[in-house]
């Protein structure tokens, strides 16, 4: 990691990570010391009990068991569950790593919130909203110095917000490249659940802006000509149908812009977004909004396009909003993965057309200056970057001198540069 940083004279030298740098600062404000900085004092079992009970990643314990538990303790690794404040839950995992573990008071109950202890994986990623892999002397605390540790918060994937933070804890095995990815996949598919479980059996949400009722409607439009709306049909709130119906094109259109933009859009606006200026543009958007409220009616009465200006009455969720909310989290495996494909790629209306140049662009810029080269040689196959050189040859740069993969990405370059030069 380079030099050590004497932390408790508030110096921090070179030689140490960005993300580890900062989150140093942070914990030398609020005046901890790395020499007594450590967890806060257990809880007691019925105080611990009820955070559990109230705590939605309950429900989702044997998918963590499964995807990650049971493996961990092959490689002499923990794997622990924090609330949205750092708050350890549950602890499973290696027995001798998990007694060892107790020596830096990590433990059930323990407050392990970049507050409390300073810089660790699951504290500082609470922190930052996104995973993180922290090494051994990179923590704040001295007594975690004999650890390692990889850490990304999961998110209720109806309304965004952090529910906890899932931790790998142990030796070098715990920041392995490929950890990272894995504790990323597994998240991924804790949220995948947790949202057919709002589906089946919905949770109070917390308090929306008047008229934003009905749970879980998901618009999909990457990839797709036409897009589909995904939800709860029936207007009684305890539904368990998932119901898909696909759209025509140009309803497709209408929903994606009004859910793109929320504050609304006069008639003038969503008809120019719609297509370049045509006689009667405004009387057919307007013609074209009693047939789409006829189809929502019967498809998903639940949810209501109100007017003057035309906006959303229902909270609509994108995937392609989803693509770009991971992004932001540093998420690139999954944002990639979310991606399938262009925003409705036979649509010519120049309001989608600005959101897929969005989506795209991003994703791409994001993916060339952050990514690792693994998932960046997984965008590379895609379709969309295929014949992009600029992504082939930083997966050239990021692919070490001896890797086996060079070999291919050079045949890719070439196959690219004897195509521009025919």
């Amino acid at each position: 990691m380079g030099d050590r940083t004497d932390l408790r004279s508030g110096a921090v030298q070179a030689g140490v990570r960005r993300l580890v740098r900062e989150s140093w600062q942070r914990s030398l404000s609020l005046r901890l010391d790395p020499l007594t900085a450590q967890a806060a004092p257990t809880l007691a079992a019925d105080e611990l009990n009820r955070l559990r009970a109230r705590n939605p990643l309950a429900g989702v314990l044997p998918v963590i068991n499964t995807l990650l538990v049971r493996h961990a303790a092959e490689f002499g690794l923990i794997v622990a569950v924090a609330d949205e404040t750092g708050r350890l839950l549950w602890i499973d995992g290696d027995s001798s790593v998990r007694t060892r573990a107790e020596d830096m008071h990590f433990v059930v109950g323990a407050d392990w919130s970049e507050a409390r202890v300073g810089t660790s994986a699951p504290g500082t990623a609470l922190a930052l909203n996104h995973g993180i892999q922290i090494q051994r002397a990179e923590h704040f605390s001295q007594l975690a110095h004999p650890f390692s540790c990889t850490a990304v918060p999961i998110h209720d994937p109806v309304t965004g917000a952090v529910l906890g933070v899932i931790d790998i804890t142990g030796g070098d095995a715990a920041v392995a490249p490929q950890t990272l990815p894995l504790v990323e996949a597994a998240v991924a598919a804790l949220e995948a659940e947790l949202r057919i479980q709002s589906l089946s059996a919905p949770r109070p949400s917390p308090a929306r802006p008047s008229g934003f009722t009905a749970p879980g409607i998901l618009l999909t439009v990457l990839g797709t000509e036409h897009g589909a709306l995904h939800g709860a049909p029936s207007t009684d709130r305890h539904s368990t149908d998932r119901h898909s119906v696909g759209l025509s094109p140009r309803h497709a259109e209408i929903l994606l812009l009004l859910a793109w933009h929320r504050q609304g859009l006069s008639a003038d606006r969503l008809a120019s977004l719609l297509s370049d200026e045509q006689p009667h543009a405004v009387e057919n958007l307007r013609a074209e909004m009693v047939r789409l409220r006829r189809a929502l009616a019967v498809s998903h009465p639940q949810l209501r396009i109100g007017s003057r200006p035309y906006r959303l009455e229902t909270d609509v969720d994108t995937d392609a909003g989803r693509v770009l909310r991971l992004l932001g989290r540093g998420a690139h495996r999954m944002a990639l993965a979310a991606y399938r494909g262009t925003v409705l790629p036979g649509s010519a209306a120049p309001g989608v057309a600005e959101i897929r140049a969005e989506v795209s662009q991003r994703l791409r810029q994001t993916l060339l200056s952050d990514a690792s080269v693994e998932v960046l040689l997984d965008y590379a196959g895609t379709e969309e970057a295929a014949w992009d050189s600029e992504v082939w040859r930083a997966c050239l740069q990021l692919l070490p001198a001896r890797s086996p993969q060079r070999a291919a990405v050079v045949a890719s370059l070439a196959r690219i540069e004897a195509e521009l030069s025919a």
